[in-house]
């Protein structure tokens, strides 16, 4: 089972993915952009915001995802299968730029993911007053220096993507308690497994 966790930055995914670690026998976890070796170096160039052309940027993240699909998921659908990030963030970036229109984004990501998409995606909201909060005590990198208004903007997207998209899943409150998001998700992976 390929299970995406979705949101913007400290929202709380790596927290959560921890707590799956130690709570499920076998888990692969593995990230996007950064779960290979191509993967690594990509993340560097990304976190750089080093490139001047969105599209030079989505089809970088696509490549990654291409790569990281073939090398990490489609051999291991039968195991439990944890991703910080997916597509979903891809798109929601994407159309945060506002350069990119939504079924474009949807035909590039199912060529890149052989047309084969997560089981379910986890997707944490969270608010101004919390991000603004959580990111007032870490150095931000390029993408985090676009701005807060620009984060929640891409949370927005992501949001409204998902709701299109035919794929089973589960939003979280990223402003609850860390025991009780954990509770929430590690009952909705058991119904499925």
């Amino acid at each position: 089972m390929y299970i995406l966790f979705e949101g913007i930055d400290t929202c709380g995914k790596s927290t959560q993915i921890e707590m799956i670690d130690k709570a499920f026998e076998d888990v692969i976890l593995t990230k996007e952009p950064g779960g290979t070796n191509f993967g690594i170096k990509a993340r560097e160039i990304l976190l750089e915001d080093s490139l001047a052309s969105k599209r030079a940027e989505l089809l970088l993240f696509l490549a990654d995802r291409a790569e990281h699909y073939h090398q990490i998921v489609k051999n291991n659908k039968h195991k439990l299968i944890v991703s910080d990030r997916g597509f979903l963030s891809g798109i929601g970036y994407a159309l945060a730029n506002d350069d990119f229109e939504f079924e474009h984004l949807i035909a590039l990501n199912k060529f890149a993911l052989e047309d084969d998409y997560p089981n379910l995606i986890i997707l944490f909201i969270t608010n101004m007053e919390t991000l603004k909060e959580r990111m007032g005590a870490k150095e931000l990198d390029g993408i985090e220096q676009r701005g807060l208004d620009y984060l929640i903007s891409v949370q927005t997207h992501m949001q409204s993507s998902l709701k299109k998209l035919n794929i089973p899943y589960l939003l979280v409150d990223a402003t609850d308690s860390i025991e009780n998001i954990h509770t929430v998700i590690s009952q909705k992976i058991k119904s499925l497994l």
